[in-house]
């Protein structure tokens, strides 16, 4: 635990979403919702418009349709949320060699070990402009948590959402920790808080209340023990530097034995979607699927499937998993069940038009003729509307949201596709106002995809005198936050309303 904030963790705001706001005029302010469209789709982001409707990521795409029926539904575009991602985390590299990338849009930087902060007023500075640079660079905002640990800078760029700074002063941790949920805390699940919510214990003071000699008893002795500082604000985890990840895997420990067959399924089920959630982002796809198996006797099974190709499917990964516990004998209860995937590799835009085939094609042959949605406030022109002979899904692969370019109309995106026809609406990041919307055939020769264009114009030759990062960025023209005009010397000093 340092003696002062100088531990920063930044995360940026609904940042798939975000980034197909920002390079799509026309869903500006409007609910936008990224993930698989298909029967089997689950979110992976939704922008906070959508959310004031109950959207929440990894939560199944028919529930979010049926929450915000009115949203634009897009497929993901990681070849662009990868290079906003490179143009964001080179910005940190620049403030500290020490960079602890946690996925494509979060990361912790230690500002001591770049000399940039050594004490509260530089660290606030230094967030301060972080934020303003990496609205320069890529148009999008990002939320900054400063503190002396990496617990707490979580915590505070939590607090700080959206588009905000908050710094906790050394000193005053148990305090502002106090009142929070125990499932604030690093390593509580959903499993271990219903553990602790049965035995009596809801926030972050019941567990600092309890003792540790009380936690260890529930939780064990490593993991007691360790819940036990953190409820106290100590939290000693260095940042570490990059290092390339090799697997992604989500478990969950049960405080009561399973038994139930059909419910140990669904939870491996629940399992594997949460898994996927981290696997997409991270920005990878995975080969291998593992199984992990703790049983009532303590003793662990570990079983694996590869696949014969890299994926990021829920379905996918759901059904390996289940082929996976069909092997496993449960009998006597089961402790704790893990879904993982390694075998990783970059998620490739190949990946995702093969996967985006499947899913049309299940979803033609469920409901034929059913053409997709489009987004909010627009009717399907009448051409789209004409009865057509539904086209092969591998030919067609518009994938709504995605890139493209047309010989006459220029560059834009697909607002929609089904019954043979694909709906493009042609408008560019710096469009002014919202773009128009043409149909066309799928195989419309002049129609091609292309690759997604600069959320911000880069400038042919930087101006004279340009602000390096660190420093007042004179492309950053937006209202100061309150903590840049001095907030106040200690606590928790927020720089949004």
């Amino acid at each position: 635990m340092r003696a002062a904030p100088t531990i920063l963790h930044l995360d940026m705001d609904a940042f798939f979403a975000a980034a197909e706001q920002a390079s799509k005029p026309s869903l500006r302010g409007k609910p936008v919702i990224v993930g698989g469209l298909g029967p089997r789709g689950v979110v992976s982001t939704a922008s906070y418009e959508a959310r004031r409707f109950g959207v929440r990521s990894a939560m199944p795409m028919a529930q979010a349709r049926r929450l915000c029926p009115n949203a634009a539904y897009l497929v993901p575009r990681f070849q662009l949320y990868r290079t906003v991602s490179e143009q964001v985390m080179e910005l940190l590299g620049r403030l500290s060699p020490l960079v602890e990338p946690l996925s494509l849009d979060e990361a912790f930087v230690d500002l001591e070990a770049g000399g940039v902060a050594f004490g509260s007023a530089a660290a606030r500075e230094a967030g301060e402009r972080l934020r303003r640079d990496i609205r320069a660079v890529t148009g999008l905002s990002g939320s900054v948590g400063l503190a002396g640990s990496k617990m707490l800078a979580k915590i505070a760029s939590e607090q700080a959402k959206p588009d905000g700074l908050v710094l906790i002063e050394p000193g005053t941790e148990r305090g502002l920790l106090a009142p929070m949920p125990v499932r604030t805390l690093p390593g509580v699940g959903p499993a271990t808080g219903e553990h602790l919510r049965r035995a009596g214990m809801t926030t972050v003071a019941d567990l600092a209340e309890a003792g540790e000699d009380e936690l260890v008893r529930l939780l064990g002795k490593s993991h007691g023990a360790s819940l036990y500082r953190m409820a106290a604000g100590h939290d000693d985890r260095p940042v570490v530097a990059e290092r390339d990840t090799k697997s992604v895997s989500v478990e969950d420990t049960f405080d009561v034995d399973l038994h139930d067959r059909v419910r140990i399924m669904a939870e491996v089920g629940r399992l594997a979607d949460r898994c996927v959630q981290r696997l997409r982002a991270s920005g990878h796809s995975g080969r291998t699927i593992v199984l992990k198996v703790r049983r009532y006797d303590f003793s662990t099974l570990t079983r694996s499937e590869t696949l014969r190709g890299p994926t990021d499917d829920p379905g996918v990964v759901r059904e390996a998993a289940g082929r996976l516990l069909d092997s496993v004998d449960t009998t006597g209860g089961v402790r704790l069940l893990g879904v993982g995937v390694s075998g990783l590799a970059d998620f490739t835009q190949e990946d995702l038009f093969a996967q985006a085939a499947e899913e049309l094609a299940a979803e033609e042959r469920a409901e034929e003729g059913r053409a997709e949605e489009q987004p909010e406030g627009e009717e399907t022109p009448a051409a789209a509307a004409q009865a057509e002979p539904v086209e092969d899904a591998a030919q067609r692969r518009w994938l709504a949201g995605h890139d493209v370019t047309h010989a006459e109309y220029g560059p834009g995106w697909v607002q929609g596709s089904g019954v043979g026809r694909v709906t493009v609406r042609f408008e560019t990041p710096t469009s002014l106002v919202p773009g128009r919307v043409r149909t066309f055939r799928v195989d419309d020769p002049g129609l091609a995809p292309s690759e997604p264009l600069p959320l911000v114009e880069k400038p042919e030759t930087a101006a004279e005198g340009e602000a390096p990062v660190g420093q007042e960025s004179p492309l950053a023209r937006r209202p100061k936050s309150r903590s840049e005009g001095g907030g106040p010397g200690s606590g928790a000093a927020m720089s949004r309303p």
